[in-house]
């Protein structure tokens, strides 16, 4: 990570972040498989969210003064009702869960240890705040998708390195724009759970 920093933020101290935040998750969701169309007016609620809850977590990668990566985290009971209810509905208190919002970095970024540091700062957190599990959630799309790069590779095999694993019955879905798209619509989604040990 030469040449980069990283630094952390809860709830309303990410304020000063919320612009150029916003900026980079309508950036690198533009990629497949999210092909999100970014809308400037729901970044506002979403990160609106986060940055009032004092239980929120940030970390923010900058290259000198330019943000070029944010992984977010808050507690899965202060999510929205489409993440709860997969974890009620199986028998899995979401007060226990500390969920993961995104992890963002430019592509130019990857390959540099980023991610991992992402990864461990939040389970650190959420671990020091007593939470048993840590959760995120990925779109999935199908394999002959139109808009899937020839040279696209999942994050399957890193996520699954980082000790978390795949829990095909915790399924949800959750609505955006599609670029290309005329409405949003419902996007299926998978989570992925880590057992964090004292």
């Amino acid at each position: 990570m030469t040449g980069l920093t990283l630094t952390t933020r809860q709830g309303p101290t990410i304020a000063p972040y919320l612009e150029a935040l916003a900026g980079l998750r309508i950036r690198v969701f533009r990629d497949f498989p999210y092909l999100y169309d970014g809308d400037p007016a729901y970044e506002a609620a979403y990160l609106g969210r986060y940055a009032e809850n004092p239980a929120s977590r940030f970390v923010l990668a900058f290259d000198g003064k330019a943000l070029v990566g944010a992984a977010t985290g808050q507690p899965l009971a202060d999510e929205v009702a489409e993440f709860r209810a997969p974890f009620a509905a199986a028998g899995i208190d979401p007060a226990t869960v500390f969920y993961y919002g995104e992890s963002l970095l430019l592509p130019e970024y990857r390959g540099r240890g980023i991610g991992k540091a992402f990864m461990a700062d939040r389970e650190a957190h959420a671990r020091d705040a007593g939470f048993a599990l840590a959760a995120f959630c990925a779109v999935e799309r199908p394999d002959d998708h139109p808009r899937k790069p020839a040279d696209y590779r999942p994050l399957h095999g890193f996520w699954a390195s980082r000790g978390y694993h795949r829990r095909g019955e915790l399924a949800t879905t959750f609505a955006w724009k599609d670029i290309g798209e005329a409405e949003e619509g419902d996007k299926p989604m998978v989570f992925w759970l880590k057992e964090l040990t004292p």
